[in-house]
Order: structure tokens, then sequence, then C-alpha cells
């Protein structure tokens, strides 16, 4: 196809170096004593982080690690649009569009794509294979330069289309956490004679002003509203200033790594398993500081920040309900209730996990692999 050109990832020398030089260079902010993480990441945990980033972190390594994915670009809509497309050795496979969110990327899927691809290969079974297809969101990582506003939710969901039929693919699946959780579904309304299955996790499901939707809630379901509840009120600042302000947060990502280093750890922090104190024991630090590289490579951690402001200040629709069959996977973080899910989506799988988190893809991969493998099994 001649407006799909390969793509391999290859940073300029003087681009690390550049990064290593500022790192040297930080400037260390004062902090109260005592805090720990109640009022953001502490100076002594990015700090570490920073050490390692400079004195044992091999950005090489994992560039080349990201280069065993068959890597493309295409321009839809007017942007540039960077993808892994890996094919399954096997003929019968799905193909299955992924779709990461903020602040991920795809680095999110190193664990999960040969197990979806290749599972023969992981001591599963074939038939359960897929062809994986996964996007950088514009904005983010390669998918660069955003060259205009209006880069919604529902206009991914329908460059995704465009890009699943200019690949030859006419039925296929779509999977997705966070951004993914939204574009994904998306994607099944718009083209549902496609799309075969809507897969999700880290979704979120508010009660609207009905008091009768809260009758009969577990205390399980109880306690995710209120979590829910407490996010809204005091976890969503982040999104706040991108979803106003985003080109004022960018001159602070864009000119101080350390800066959009402690962006990201802060919601890695938050939003992994609870049952780890530390973002680097839920998710591996090297991975951590790879999703950190990428964006500032790319310098995306200001263009990342426009898809809250495009949300924030996009035209209300009213929300039809999904014809598309829909799994939901449910991990501690996820303050998801199918009660609430099914007034948006034709849920026919539910699953909730007791470890993992909200970046479900790098903490429980093998959970996340076999749902999505047992959800659409049903549907090839």
């Amino acid at each position: 196809m001649s407006d799909v050109h390969d793509f391999r990832i290859n940073i300029p020398l003087p681009a690390l170096d550049d990064l290593r030089d500022r790192l040297r260079r930080t400037r260390w902010p004062a902090e109260l004593p005592g805090v720990g993480w109640d009022r953001g990441v502490p100076v002594d945990y990015l700090a570490g982080l920073v050490r390692h980033w400079l004195h044992g972190y091999e950005w090489r390594a994992w560039e080349a690690r990201l280069n065993e994915f068959t890597q493309f670009t295409t321009e839809i809509d007017g942007q540039r649009l960077h993808f892994l497309h890996v094919r399954s050795p096997e003929p019968d496979a799905m193909p299955l569009v992924v779709t990461h969110g903020w602040p991920g990327s795809i680095v999110e899927f190193l664990h999960v794509i040969g197990p979806l691809t290749d599972p023969r290969r992981y001591g599963a079974d074939p038939a359960d294979a897929f062809h994986v297809v996964a996007p950088s969101v514009p904005g983010f990582g390669f998918s660069t330069p955003l060259r205009e506003p209006g880069w919604n939710h529902a206009r991914i969901a329908r460059a995704w289309a465009e890009l699943m039929a200019r690949l030859g693919y006419q039925r296929y699946g779509a999977q997705g956490g966070d951004t993914g959780s939204v574009v994904s579904p998306l994607l099944g309304r718009l083209a549902p004679d496609r799309v075969v299955g809507v897969h999700i996790n880290g979704g979120l499901a508010f009660p609207s002003a009905d008091p009768a939707e809260l009758v009969g809630l577990t205390d399980v379901e109880r306690a995710r509203l209120a979590a829910a509840e407490q996010v809204r009120r005091y976890g969503t600042g982040y999104a706040d200033i991108q979803g106003t302000r985003p080109q004022t947060l960018a001159y602070a990502l864009t000119d101080s790594p350390v800066g959009q280093l402690g962006w990201i750890v802060d919601k890695f922090r938050e939003w992994t398993d609870p049952a780890y104190e530390l973002p680097h024991e839920a998710v591996d630090r090297d991975i951590l500081l790879t999703n950190a590289t990428l964006y500032w490579l790319t310098g995306t951690g200001a263009t990342s920040a426009q898809l809250y402001y495009e949300t924030r200040n996009a035209s209300p629709e009213p929300v039809v309900r999904s014809t598309v069959p829909t799994g939901i996977a449910v991990f501690p973080t996820d303050p998801a209730i199918r009660r609430l899910s099914e007034r948006e989506h034709n849920v026919v799988h539910w699953s909730e996990f007791d470890r993992g988190g909200h970046f479900a893809a790098l903490e429980a991969p093998e959970l996340l692999v076999d749902d999505i493998r047992t959800f659409f099994r049903r549907l090839r």
C-alpha cells in the first residue's frame, strides 16, 4: 500500500546527549518535611528514578525492543499516524485494534503483543490468535506533529475505522484502556457492521441523578462509587490543567525531562495496584522510564495534553447504547459497576480481578490477555 510507509525508531544521538545533560543540570525544588506523597511526588523518590535514568537506563536497548514490532506511518484526515502492526503466524487470526491512553503510549503493549499474536509460542490455544494493530493516538509518540485542533475521541475512532479499512481488515475487534476505553466503544458504534466486539478495561461509570440506580448496590460497588467520587473531587487536578491550559503546561513538560517524568509518575502512583506502595513496584522501573523517555524524545507532553482540552470542549452528544457485544475487565483501581455500564454498552462479558490496576497491560498482562482471549473466543 503506497500510502502506508515502513517506520523504525532511531533517535539521533544528540537528542540522547541533550537528555542526559538536562538530567545532570536538574534544579530540584524544596519540599515540606514529612508530607510524603500527599502533595505530589517526593523529591527523594523522583531523584532516585533520575539517577537510574542517568546511570542505569539504556534507551537504545528499549528502542531495539520496540523495533522488534513492525511499525508504519500513514496519513488519515490530515494527520500523520504511527502504528504497530504485528501479524500473527496463525492464518485465521482475528484483527484487533488496541488503543492506549494518557499518560501511556505504545509502550503499554510490550507484554501483551507476543501472547496475543502468537499464543502457540506462549503455551496457549493458537485458535485465540490476533493480528494486532496498535496506533499511537494523535499527539502521542510518533503520531506527530499534531497538525490542527479537533482530535477528540470521536475523531480518533473515525481515524481507526479508516486505518483498519486501509489495512484491508473488514471484520475486527477493538480493545483499550483509559482513552481506549472510550475510543473502542465509539469505534463499535461507528462501525457496528465491522467491529465484532469491544473489550475494555479501566472504564468509568458514574450514576445519574436517578436515585433508583443506587438501589441494591453491593458493598463493593458502593466502595467503588465512593472511590470514584474521591478521584473526581481530589484526583483530577491534572485533567483540569490539561483540559483548560494545555499550552501553558507545555513549556514545563517540553523544557524539563524531570518535570515530564514527575507529571507521569504521579499518575502511575495513584492508578496502579493499591497493593503496592511505589510505582516501580507495580510497573518495572525501566518500563516507566521508557514511557517517560518516549514522551520526552517526541516532545509530546504538550500535544498529548491537547486531548483533554478537546474532550472538555467537545459538543455534548446523546449517548446511544451500543449494540456491539462488549466485555469489561475490572481491576482494583477501576470504579466500574456493571449496572451503570450497561446503560451504554451491550455487556455480555464481565470479569473482576483482585490484582493489577489502571495500566493492566503492564501490571497484569497475563490476566488481561486471558480475558481478551475468553471474550473474543465466542465472536470469531
